[in-house]
This record gives structure tokens, C-alpha cells and sequence, in this order.
């Protein structure tokens, strides 16, 4: 599977999410039934996955945690917030540089149009 692929299954997946729960949950039920309906695709899927920080050789574990990797290689970072700011951004940039991943979406469920709420990551490089 391709990484538009793969990234369009799990678009595809948050978007089932948001139709059936709409806006104004906590972070963590979104984020579970994403994972949920990950599962469903038949896509390997893994939650809360701890990402040691690299400082000058060494790693460190200071407890980062990525939401969800997708097929070993698609980071998720879901979020439910009244709006994706730079921070958040940074956060997903992080754990892409840190674990050497390609691509990477942040996805705000708590936006009335999902499609507003993504934003797909690549190479550190926002698409």
C-alpha cells in the first residue's frame, strides 16, 4: 500500500469517526475509535507508542508518546481542539524527525468540516 494510500484508508476512517460523533468529545474517545476503525481496514495498527528523544547520541526516555503509527510508518496525532496551532504541529514534526517517519497527519476533531481539521506532514515538510 502506497503512503497516499494508506493515508487516504485512515482520512477515510477519521472521517466515519467524526460523521458518527461529531464535535465537542475529549481527545481520547476520538482517538479510540480511530483505532477502532483502523483495526476494521485490516491495517496494523499500534496506540500511545513511547518515542525516546535523541539529545547528542543518546537516547533519552522522557516520556513522549505518539498517538498511533499506521503499517509501521503513518503517525497519527489526533487532537480535539478549537483549533491546530503551531504547537501541535511542532509536536507531530518532533515525533517524525525523532522516529525517522515519512508522513505523518494531525487530525482535530473538534471542527464542524473534518477536512478542515487535517493536516498532512511530510518530510517535516506541511503539504
Amino acid at each position: 500500500m502506497t503512503y497516499n494510500e494508506l493515508s487516504y484508508a485512515v482520512v477515510g476512517a477519521a472521517m466515519k469517526v467524526h460523521r458518527e460523533l461529531g464535535p465537542g468529545l475529549l481527545e481520547k474517545a476520538y482517538q479510540e475509535c480511530l483505532f477502532y476503525e483502523i483495526s476494521q481496514l485490516g491495517l496494523q495498527v499500534e496506540k500511545e507508542i513511547t518515542m525516546p528523544l535523541t539529545y547528542q547520541g543518546v537516547q533519552l526516555e522522557c516520556g513522549f508518546r505518539m498517538d498511533m503509527l499506521v503499517e509501521g510508518r503513518l503517525v497519527i496525532e489526533t487532537k480535539a481542539v478549537s483549533e491546530i496551532n503551531d504547537i501541535h504541529l511542532a509536536q507531530l514534526l518532533s515525533y517524525l524527525k525523532q522516529g525517522n517517519y515519512r508522513l505523518g497527519l494531525l487530525i482535530n476533531f473538534n471542527t464542524i468540516l473534518l477536512k478542515n481539521g487535517i493536516r498532512r506532514v511530510v518530510n517535516g515538510l506541511e503539504e
